[in-house]
Order: C-alpha cells, then structure tokens, then sequence
C-alpha cells in the first residue's frame, strides 16, 4: 500500500474514532476561526475542530492533486496533551493520530516531497 493509502486509510480511522466518542461535529466553526495564524488555529478552534475542520481537508486536497506531502509532522503530542485529563476515552483516536505522525516519520525522505507546505492553501 503506498503511503497516500495508507495516510487516506488513517483519516477514515480517525473520523471513525472521532465519531464513536462524540467529537465529530456537523457544522463547522465560524468562518474567522479559520483566520488564525496560530498553530492548530488554538485561538480560535477546539482541537477536534482543528483536526476535523483544517487537517483532514487539507491532508485529502494534497493527496487529491497529487501535491508535495509534509515530510515532518506531529499532530499527537498537542492532542495527549489537551486530551489528558481523560486519556482512556480518547486512546483509539490518541493511537491513529500517532500512528499518522509515524507516516510522515518512516517516509520522510523515501519519495522527494519538496517543501513541507503546500501552495495550494
């Protein structure tokens, strides 16, 4: 399985993971959340509206036009850390996230990515 599957198979299970333990939302935040400049947008959005808001779009529009992927990513480290006080309901999404982080980690440098940010945004 390339690696696009395989990050494309990660997404669903963290949708999934997301929808079992109810932070899947089916409306989006206001349109200025997405104005932040910060990083996860932490000013203006929920962790899990980040992830379901920001990443996962973004993450499917790069693999869709067959863009330049991340070649450094960690996304798990910021969600054990907001979601600590209640580790054990959010383990299976805690675990898909770093399995996703370790994607990046195990390709990085296998295929010529180019920069880690994208022109497309």
């Amino acid at each position: 399985m390339n690696i696009e599957k395989q990050i494309l198979h990660k997404l669903q299970l963290i949708e999934a993971a997301m929808k079992t333990i109810g932070l899947w939302q089916s409306h989006p935040p206001k349109p200025e959340a997405f104005e932040s400049t910060e990083p996860f947008s932490i000013d203006t959005m929920a962790a899990e509206e980040w992830l379901q808001w920001v990443l996962i779009p973004r993450m499917l529009a790069l693999i869709e036009q067959k863009a330049c992927l991340p070649t450094a990513f960690a996304i798990a480290p910021y969600f054990e850390e907001v979601y600590k006080e209640e580790t054990e309901c959010y383990l299976p999404l805690l675990k898909h996230l770093r399995e996703l982080d370790s994607l990046f980690v195990q390709d990085s440098g296998a295929q010529n990515r180019g920069s880690h940010h994208s022109d497309t945004e």
